[in-house]
């Protein structure tokens, strides 16, 4: 087996939403991302960020996405989806998650979870109008975290 070419990161993350339009109202007007693509009834993309490298939210009707491109398509982007809510996790400045609570109740947004992890930061989770996990977090969360030196690898093993 070979090595693994290094990654730079998440380019993009994906959710879906039956409702467009909802989708497009939350991540913009209580979220307040860009909107920088869309396709009605099949997308909607977001810029979550341009530094050190874009990063963009994905939003796709699951209907839409699971039917296989047209032979001739330009774009052929192979057929995908998800049932059930997904998860998604937006880093936050440490000393914005209190503005961000209050933010996100004003706006009408109920918090399901606000804690402090073990290994240090800070988490709020809430869910978006799809029924998505969305959780904005300290990026602290996954600073502390040492690595994996025991314990079964991926294979179990």
């Amino acid at each position: 087996m070979t090595t693994p070419p290094p990654l730079l990161g998440t380019l993009e993350t994906a959710l879906y939403a039956a409702d467009l339009d909802e989708a497009c109202e939350f991540w913009t007007r209580v979220i307040g991302l860009e909107l920088i693509a869309r396709v009605p009834g099949r997308h909607v993309f977001f810029r979550t960020a341009t530094t050190p490298r874009p990063q963009v939210l994905l939003v796709f009707d699951p209907g839409a996405t699971a039917v296989p491109p047209a032979p001739d398509a330009r774009l052929p982007v192979p057929p995908h989806g998800a049932s059930g809510p997904g998860h998604a996790c937006l880093a936050v400045a440490p000393e914005s998650l209190d503005r961000w609570r209050a933010h996100l109740q004003a706006s009408g947004i109920a918090i399901e979870a606000d804690f402090h992890w073990p290994q240090g930061g800070r988490s709020l989770y809430f869910r978006d109008p799809a029924g998505n996990s969305i959780e904005l977090a300290d990026p602290a969360i996954w600073a502390g975290m040492p690595p994996r030196t025991a314990g079964p690898d991926c294979a179990g093993r």
